[in-house]
């Protein structure tokens, strides 16, 4: 099976209210091109408009906190479902990848989830680089409890050479963030998960390629020989957010052809 062989079907999402992040491009833009399909009220959030313009469409910049406040104020009313999707390629400037791929995504998923009711759900994209987040707990706990866009940059700052790559720490603080979440959450019935992607074929990765060897990003296509589309990613995303997955809460769905598995297995998830 190829990505071209993949359908979704996913009718309880007609009618219900969607909001979509990173929907301009990549996994973002075709999670609301199906939903789109599927008769949801989507509602895209990103820094640069859609092309095909989204009927409903917020400009928001993740890494300003002024500008999500603006955003999800607009956005305004009760949302079904949250499909966090937009995030920076590690070669962005270092405090805008933990501004946007982490305390952006935090800060516009608790603005939202205040107005969701029971039944509700989000899912957010992490990544294969946050895998290590076993490892470094107490750290990212440490760092979580700087709750503020502010405190939580000046934490890093102080602590870059614990913390490491900001792509990486960042993914990691979603994941723990996001379990941690959960058990709050759900006792409005709302479920919160993450999904991890290894390399997908999006201009984001393609503006990796321009700047990390090719070697090092085929190593994650080793076990399936071959990179995920952005539309395998969907299905498993559109799962999460369904009443199928409705005892699915504060999970880490490994999308990644079997790289982490690999790795898991050899033990060097631990290195």
């Amino acid at each position: 099976m190829t990505g071209s062989d993949v359908a979704v079907d996913f009718t309880d999402y007609f009618g219900k209210r969607v909001v979509v992040t990173g929907c301009s491009s990549g996994i973002g833009r075709a999670v609301a091109r199906t939903l789109l399909d599927l008769g949801a009220d989507v509602i895209g959030v990103d820094r640069n408009e859609p092309d095909p313009s989204l009927r409903h469409f917020v400009e928001v910049d993740l890494g300003d906190p002024d500008s999500i406040r603006r955003g999800t104020e607009v956005v305004g009313g009760s949302v079904d479902a949250l499909f966090n999707c937009a995030a920076l390629p590690p070669m962005a400037p270092p405090m805008d990848l933990l501004r946007v791929n982490f305390l952006g995504t935090r800060l516009l998923t608790e603005r939202i989830a205040a107005g969701m009711s029971d039944g509700a759900a989000i899912v957010s994209t992490s990544s294969d680089g946050g895998f290590r987040w076993r490892k470094r707990l107490p750290l990212l706990l440490e760092f979580l409890g700087a709750e503020s866009f502010d405190a939580a940059l000046a934490w890093y700052e102080s602590n870059a050479d614990r913390a490491g790559h900001p792509y990486a720490f960042g993914k990691e603080a979603l994941n723990v963030w996001t379990m941690t979440t959960s058990s709050a959450l759900i006792t409005r019935g709302i479920r919160i998960n993450t999904v991890s992607p290894g390399s997908v074929q999006t201009p984001m990765l393609e503006a990796i390629e321009n700047v990390f060897p090719a070697e090092m990003l085929d190593a994650t296509t080793h076990v399936i020989g071959r990179r995920s589309t952005a539309d395998e990613q969907v299905a498993p995303m559109l799962f999460l957010n369904s009443p199928m997955a409705s005892y699915v809460n504060g999970a880490d769905l490994v999308v990644d052809g079997g790289h982490w598995a690999q790795l898991s297995a050899a033990g060097d998830l631990w290195d």
